[in-house]
């Protein structure tokens, strides 16, 4: 074992120590080698050309056989016909026949009142009116008694046993008799007016449905009081429920007075639902209100659509599209609708003299391309040649954008 140590050590190498001064060359020239290499590469990133921060749209299709838009409004959906059922006496409700969202028909019972007082005022005018007709017989009676009398003492008086006065007082009579026959006849009239009165009020307990529709909203419970109008300050109900005919939905927008000699009468429109952004109703201008909005600067515009459906229902938001109807485009519109059509923002256009043209991006670079545009829609310019649906266009490029450039999408 010892030998083996031996022969061990005498095959190490014994080395010179390192200098201080060499370790510390080699520090620098390491540190050197990186501060170099940084600054190369900061030297490559500042001088190299940085990208253009740029917005860009997606160049979309207008599907054949769509007209172009000229205008964009938004307004809601509005029914013509829609009423706050009220009673026209006050009264305390004892029944309430109808729900939110239920269906109605015309004349249907929707509410009944306390019908307790105007049955006794009925029942008071018939009586009124029964009296009436019974002193009316009675007096009958005693005129054609005046009336003998009177006869008889005419005789008399032929005769000379009576006196003149004696005759006229009989007379006297039978016309007072019959006077105040005449008065109670009219009595019996006013009497059968107190009864159609009566009738009324209590017909009136009942509140029935003025209309077909739906039912919005339910506004009084049975145990309150109703009143056509505003009494008791809020422990009176005016309404009992509000009913809407469904059959009567349109739509409201407000067009800015600039632009409302774009739209007229039976205009197409593609009217689309805020709740469903997807579905594109179609419609019809029914007239511009002939008069404007001093505080909005608008005028308001009637729009009516071409099929119902029941997922339209009143107040909902609406987006309406007003499509063009010159006699120009009526004219060609085979020609314009019958192949797809590229629509390309207006702020991605720039002109050249004549020339218009646009930046495509392709692969974060820019390249320019001269387009042929047609009329516009909407927001957006028809391009009948140029570009294609799903390219890139720069929207408002800068000044200094250049074919070749390097973008970054905003």
């Amino acid at each position: 074992m010892t030998e083996l140590k031996d022969d061990l050590a005498a095959l190490r190498i014994e080395r010179e120590p390192e200098s201080p001064s060499s370790g510390r060359w080699i520090r620098v020239v390491v540190l050197l080698a990186i501060l170099g290499g940084g600054g190369f590469a900061a030297w490559k990133y500042f001088t190299a050309p940085q990208p253009v921060e740029v917005e860009v749209a997606t160049v979309t299709l207008r599907s054949a056989g769509t007209q172009a838009q000229v205008l964009n409004a938004n307004g809601y959906v509005v029914a013509r016909r829609r009423a706050t059922i009220s009673s026209k006496i006050t009264g305390k409700i004892v029944e309430v026949n109808v729900d939110e969202g239920m269906a109605v028909k015309e004349g249907q019972v929707l509410a009944r009142l306390d019908d307790s007082t105007w049955r006794a005022a009925l029942a008071l005018a018939e009586a009124q009116a029964g009296v009436a007709r019974r002193a009316i017989t009675e007096n009958e009676v005693r005129l054609e008694e005046a009336k003998k009398n009177h006869v008889r003492l005419a005789g008399l008086l032929k005769d000379g046993i009576v006196t003149q006065a004696d005759v006229d007082a009989a007379k006297a009579n039978m016309d007072s008799t019959a006077a105040r026959i005449a008065a109670l006849q009219e009595q019996t009239h006013v009497a059968d007016r107190q009864i159609d009165m009566a009738r009324t009020d209590l017909d009136n307990t009942v509140i029935r449905a003025p209309f077909s529709g739906v039912a919005i909203s339910k506004d009084a419970q049975p145990g309150e009081m109703v009143s056509p109008v505003s009494a008791g300050g809020g422990f009176t109900r005016t309404g009992i429920c509000t009913i809407v005919d469904m059959r009567s939905l349109e739509v409201e927008v407000d067009v800015n007075e600039t632009y409302i000699n774009r739209v007229e009468p039976r205009q197409q429109v593609l009217i689309t639902l805020n709740a469903y952004p997807d579905w594109q109703i179609p419609g019809h201008v029914i007239t511009p209100v002939p008069t404007g909005d001093r505080q909005k600067a608008t005028v308001l515009v009637r729009i009516a659509f071409e099929k119902l459906d029941v997922r339209i229902l009143p107040d909902m938001g609406i987006k309406v599209a007003f499509l063009r109807n010159d006699a120009k485009a009526a004219k060609g519109a085979a020609a314009e609708t019958a192949r797809p059509v590229a629509l390309v923002p207006k702020a991605a256009i720039k002109t050249d003299g004549t020339q218009a043209y646009v930046f495509v991006v392709k692969d974060d670079v820019v390249e320019r391309r001269a387009v042929t545009t047609g009329g516009t829609d909407g927001d957006q310019v028809e391009v009948k040649a140029g570009v294609t649906g799903g390219e890139r266009v720069v929207v408002s490029p800068p000044a200094d954008l250049v074919p070749g450039k390097k973008i970054r999408v905003k």
